[in-house]
């Protein structure tokens, strides 16, 4: 029997990686640094999922739970991997809690970090208590108590989602589009209007990058049928009156200043690399691209390939990802692992 495959991270690719391993019927081994499965929306709570339009625990939970209760996949939490050496067919990792995994092939999903809007102060995150993150209210949502101000409770009447926090920025040094934020913000908007009928809730944004057939999301569902307001703008400032918080900026379409009052602003932050990606990259001697992603192959042929033979890649590891394409991904890395874990130690060196 061949060794088992490396998955390192828990979140929805690693989990696909995992299933479709089981599947055909290959043992795999998950290292996860946290203290449960799911990655991002689980720890962080999402609620309802795009487009499918499930809750985050029902969907993702029910690849932990698939994951959990298969016997070929072994899962270790609360655990990293602190050496890794080998080649493809035979590596050998490991592992923080002293445990030592033979391997004929590695996968990484180790996802990738929340920006922390701290990093943008003049949006008014960490001044105002009800300035908050797409995070929060997906916490908010997905617990069941509401939107609320978080200042004293209240249900908003107003509410500002501001596009691009941590996204498409040179002067914080994030250059790159998050590829989500668009389509969690308008599915957003809509889950405040259905709690909260009688809130307005406005998206300030540059552009809308609603891919695909996400654009029916924005246009139709958001704007048509639940009435959510898109203003094209550039924020300079989010300040308060003592009462409410204040958007000033630009709508950039009339050319004109704007300033209006808020109860509760959204940051819709963007997806940093992994801030653990630059020690991933020393254990696993893989190369990370300029934004400090880890970098995978750019032929057709190899997309889950990293720069070291036998080291794959899926996810948001690799660059901002939806989940469905990560799973997708997850699928894919896994295929590539499974050929590997089947082909002889020595041809596979080759």
């Amino acid at each position: 029997m061949s060794k088992p495959v490396l998955i390192v991270g828990g979140g929805p690719a690693g989990l696909s990686a995992a299933q479709s391993l089981a599947a055909a019927g290959q043992s795999a081994v998950i290292v996860d640094k946290a203290d449960r499965l799911g990655g991002s929306p689980i720890l962080s709570g999402y609620a309802k999922l795009v487009p499918s339009g499930q809750w985050a625990k029902d969907a993702i939970g029910g690849m932990v739970s698939r994951v959990e209760d298969d016997s070929s996949v072994t899962v270790h939490l609360n655990t990293t991997v602190k050496s890794f050496a080998g080649e493809p067919g035979d590596f050998t990792a490991t592992l923080s809690d002293g445990t030592e995994v033979k391997a004929s092939a590695t996968i990484l999903t180790t996802g990738f970090t929340h920006f922390d809007s701290v990093n943008k102060p003049e949006w008014g995150f960490g001044t105002y208590p009800d300035v908050v993150t797409t995070t929060q209210v997906e916490q908010m949502i997905s617990s069941g108590k509401g939107v609320r101000c978080p200042s004293d409770g209240r249900k908003p009447d107003r509410v500002a989602i501001l596009l691009c926090v941590g996204s498409r920025d040179r002067q914080i040094g994030r250059e790159w589009c998050s590829k989500i934020c668009c389509t969690v913000s308008s599915n957003l908007a809509m889950e405040i209007r259905e709690e909260l009928p009688q809130c307005n809730v406005y998206i300030y944004y540059m552009d809308i990058r609603t891919f695909g057939l996400y654009e029916d999301l924005y246009y139709w569902q958001s704007q048509e049928e639940h009435k959510v307001k898109y203003i094209k703008a550039r924020i300079a400032e989010v300040t308060s009156d003592g009462k409410r918080l204040i958007v000033k900026g630009e709508d950039t379409l009339v050319k004109r200043p704007i300033t209006i009052p808020f109860d509760m602003v959204v940051h819709a932050i963007g997806m940093d690399p992994n801030v653990d990606n630059m020690t991933l990259s020393a254990i696993f001697d893989v190369k990370l691209e300029k934004h400090g992603h880890i970098e995978k192959a750019s032929t057709y042929s190899s997309m889950s390939h990293t720069s070291r033979p036998g080291v794959f890649v899926a996810g948001a590891a690799t660059g901002p990802e939806t989940i469905d394409d990560s799973i997708a991904q997850g699928q894919s890395a896994a295929m590539a692992a499974l050929t590997l874990a089947r082909t002889p130690v020595r041809e596979a060196a080759e």
